[in-house]
């Protein structure tokens, strides 16, 4: 088991920073009110009411008085205090005494679910005149964090509304980022600068992949035919190695009857995130949030032995969430995207096994596209949420099974409280792209609830009903979330067996548009996504035009090629190879094709 992030040094440097970074705004805006400041993934922020907009002037002179204020060598200090104590410490701070409230009382949502106990103590944390309310933890002093670590600059501020909710006043959200060396923090600012060049919103409107259109909607992702053919390339390829590995494709419908959610717990566990039901012939139907009820009544359709099992099932399926306005982002968030959804029936015996296969199969997908280096995280369910369905002995066997084939495979893993579904424990796959960036893909997840929802069977050896598991397993996760993380991971310059479009054939005078055209023809027959590039236009400006969109072979043809059955290859690096065979070159590229090679030249 690895160390978690939220045990590490770095993250108390970043929670101790966004301190640092709260009392620096307090004196450069008095005035301000202020709400929380956690650290997040690859730094930390905080969220204020100012009394003005903020300028680029006071960035520049916060960031400059927080390596003053860390230069102090002021000890972080914590002391527990009483609710009235604490009131009366952020008496002219209204979002604190909100918090403070939330925290001696607990809190619940609009439908009446707890989703915070009380807590058992307050704690108050000071570093030089500053004083927070916080759990921590912290560094011990000031003089641990590196001031030239340090960096509130690399993001503009940007609005978020109070805990999240639109109806909730505005606020303004500071981010920041800290690092233990200086030498770490240029190379996160190198990479932040290098997925700017990558962002997948660009370079799917360079590339011809996608549009989102506003008289479409918000979050509602058109793909254009390139986007198309790279989405179903993967489909595709993954398909097949699901069959190859046994799992069985069935197609469900996009709405379903809203008691299919109520009967699995989506409806009032996941109210806020679903749209809202649409009335039918005096029934209530839905746009489908999950796929899992789905398949689980494909299972329950007619009876299994124990011989059948497992029995894996396998759906792209598209499925509606509520997302607001302000959280979409290109494909990576959107309202509609499709799963790459299975759903596992298995009896107890064989959840272990099988838990295995699923991880190794994401890891041959994932290493096929260049994403090798991982971490697993084991979510569990936080004792005191009341939002976990099943028995004590349920969950416990349930977890052990993941933690137990975490063992087995030599894992390095995480166990994190509260990163459980509501129905059981998962496991999620977090993968390293080309920039260093952690992306959660895969996730699999024991479930021994939603059987027990829905009644499931199989009959056993000594013929009576037995009560199968299910995992949940999805690897690529949402397909347009993948496709928006992939287009990054290779600046959109994809391995020849994803790209769209695979070579193009480009004449050097109009008299060459004929040997051009038989190429593509030969090309395409050969199983190549390829076209030729006829447009009365120089050769030398459609060189330059198909450069940009990343087609991995430019083939330039004139009157020795025609003589010679030959192509000029020049690979979108620039780098000419010069005149090959043609049955050569298509022999080269149907081989790299078939191994899903990340090279160009075989």
């Amino acid at each position: 088991m690895q160390e978690r992030y939220e045990d590490s040094q770095l993250y108390r440097i970043r929670h101790s920073a966004a301190h640092i970074m709260a009392q620096a705004v307090l004196e450069r805006l008095p005035g301000t009110k202020i709400t929380i400041g956690p650290p997040i993934e690859d730094g930390f922020y905080y969220d204020f009411e100012l009394p003005r907009p903020i300028e680029d002037a006071d960035i520049k002179w916060i960031e400059s008085r927080m390596k003053k204020i860390i230069a102090g060598n002021h000890p972080f200090t914590v002391r527990e205090v009483t609710p009235d104590e604490a009131r009366e410490l952020f008496k002219d701070q209204p979002y604190k005494l909100e918090l403070i409230d939330d925290l001696v009382n607990g809190r619940v949502d609009e439908n009446g679910q707890q989703i915070q106990a009380p807590a058992a103590t307050l704690t108050v944390y000071t570093q030089d005149k500053f004083t927070d309310l916080c759990r921590g933890p912290h560094v011990a002093s000031t003089k641990e964090i590196n001031p030239n670590a340090i960096n509130i600059s690399f993001r503009p501020p940007s609005g978020a509304y109070w805990r999240g909710d639109e109806k909730r006043q505005q606020l303004t959200r500071i981010y920041g980022t800290a690092f233990e060396t200086p030498e770490d923090l240029q190379d996160y600012l190198h990479r932040l600068e290098e997925a700017r060049k990558r962002d997948h919103r660009v370079l799917g409107e360079q590339l011809e992949l996608f549009i989102i259109d506003p008289l479409v909607g918000k979050g509602l992702p058109l793909w254009l035919p390139r986007g198309a053919t790279l989405r179903d390339t993967l489909e595709r390829w993954l398909r097949k190695r699901q069959a190859e590995a046994g799992y069985q494709h069935v197609v469900s419908p996009h709405i379903g009857n809203l008691n299919l959610y109520k009967t699995s717990g989506h409806y009032p566990y996941y109210a806020d995130s679903q749209y809202t039901p649409i009335d039918v012939d005096d029934e209530q139907f839905m746009l489908k949030p999950m796929n899992c009820p789905h398949h689980i009544m494909i299972y329950k359709h007619q009876p299994h032995s124990y011989r059948e099992l497992p029995i894996r099932l396998a759906e792209f399926g598209t499925v509606y969430r509520y997302e607001k306005a302000g959280q979409l982002n290109g494909l990576t968030r959107v309202r509609g995207f499709t799963v790459d959804d299975a759903h596992l029936f298995v009896r107890p015996d064989q959840v272990e096994a099988e838990f295995i296969k699923v991880v190794e199969l994401a890891q041959f997908v994932f290493g096929s596209l260049g994403m090798t280096e991982f971490r697993a995280r084991v979510g569990i369910r936080d004792p005191q949420s009341p939002k976990y369905v099943g028995s004590d002995d349920l969950w416990n066997s349930s977890t052990q099974a993941i933690i137990n084939a975490c063992e087995k495979m030599g894992m390095r893993y995480t166990v994190e409280e509260g990163e459980a579904a509501f129905y059981g424990p998962k496991l999620d796959l977090v993968f390293r792209d080309a920039l260093k960036r952690d992306w959660q893909l895969g996730t699999v997840q024991i479930d021994p609830n939603l059987p027990e929802r829905f009644d499931l069977e199989y009959i056993d050896s000594d013929n009576t009903r037995k009560r199968p598991l299910m995992i949940h397993r999805a690897l690529f996760g949402s397909v347009e979330r993948f496709c928006g993380i992939l287009i990054e991971h290779f600046a959109g310059a994809f391995p020849v067996w994803l790209a769209p479009v695979q070579a193009v054939v480009i004449p050097i005078r109009e008299d060459h548009n004929e040997y051009a055209e038989r190429v593509r023809k030969h090309l395409e027959a050969a199983g190549l996504r390829v076209e030729a590039d006829l447009r009365d236009k120089n050769m030398r400006n459609k060189i330059k035009e198909q450069r940009k969109m990343l087609i991995p072979y430019l083939l330039i043809v004139g009157d020795q090629d025609a003589a010679n059955e030959t192509v000029s290859v020049r690979l979108r690096t620039d780098e000419d190879r010069g005149a090959m065979p043609l049955n050569a070159f298509t022999a080269m590229v149907q081989q790299l094709i078939d191994n899903h090679s990340l090279e160009l030249v075989g």
